[in-house]
């Protein structure tokens, strides 16, 4: 397993990012500005150790991503699987992103590039099981503050993930593809991310019934991205980033510091295409 990496990140000197509410234990960071949520990076400091595929079951192995100091105790933590014939390298840009907001991140490589739906939330699940039990930053991570995130196949992985572990905390599909068009057993808030530009997972026949599929009582959003494709998620993406930190946050944090990103909904922009969701968000 390799160092950790130090990565320099951070927007500007914090009087400690941690200094959260007393209400909220689980609040990470300095209040959230629309700037601050849109930055490249967040308020942590990032490291990073890789995760040999040798030393692992179930998953092909990855990249851990997490807040260097250890001053604001353990974070919420989500795993991420690239899509079909894709690797961790699809969807690195996360890591680090998502890790200087107040998380711990890994990145999966899956056991064959070519595993379908069900076999990558598997995976993903095993990814969550490893981190908290066996890799060396568990004693960083709250087991009980859990979510998934996937590209493509891996974003219908996702969904499988959140269907199988109801205890998950938060479900994030990009550009999600599976034959499987209905989640009518999923409780994990969900927000599916969408292309109007996708032509390998169209939203007709993927992002968008997955979403009317889910329960109208559940804490879910659909945003469809404006002018991008079905590999728009490989790359960062601002209002990608934007969003999924913020659900994130919401739903694994339960900070309602972020609820303002969400609610009331987005409207259409040159990023935009669409946004669906319902508001306010439970507690």
């Amino acid at each position: 397993m390799a160092a950790a990496i130090a990565a320099v990140v951070g927007l500007t000197t914090l009087t400690g990012p941690g200094a959260h509410a007393a209400d909220n234990p689980y609040e990470r960071g300095p209040a959230p500005t629309t700037a601050s949520i849109e930055a490249a990076r967040g308020p942590y400091a990032v490291s990073q150790t890789s995760v040999s595929r040798l030393t692992v079951t179930g998953f092909g192995g990855g990249t851990i991503y997490y807040p260097t100091s250890t001053a604001d105790g353990t974070f919420g933590a989500v795993a991420i699987s690239p899509g079909y014939t894709g690797t961790q390298s699809s969807i690195a840009w996360l890591g680090p992103r998502l890790a200087s907001q107040g998380f711990v991140v890994f990145t999966i490589d899956t056991n064959s590039t070519l595993d379908q739906p069900a076999s990558r939330g598997s995976q993903l699940l095993a990814a969550l099981d490893h981190l908290t039990r066996s890799s060396t930053v568990r004693d960083r991570v709250d087991a009980a503050r859990l979510g998934v995130m996937g590209h493509s196949m891996g974003g219908g992985g996702s969904l499988e993930a959140a269907k199988t572990r109801p205890a998950l905390q938060a479900a994030i599909p990009l550009t999600p593809w599976n034959l499987d068009k209905t989640w009518p057993e999923l409780s994990t808030p969900t927000l599916i991310v969408g292309a109007d530009g996708d032509s390998v997972a169209p939203v007709s026949s993927h992002a968008e019934p997955f979403y009317t599929s889910l329960p109208a009582s559940l804490d879910r959003a659909y945003l469809e991205l404006n002018g991008a494709t079905h590999f728009t998620p490989n790359t960062s993406d601002t209002t990608i980033a934007k969003y999924s930190v913020s659900w994130l946050k919401r739903f694994i944090d339960d900070d309602t510091r972020y609820e303002q990103f969400l609610c009331p909904l987005p409207r259409p922009s040159l990023t935009i295409e669409e946004y669906r969701g319902n508001c306010p968000h439970g507690s």
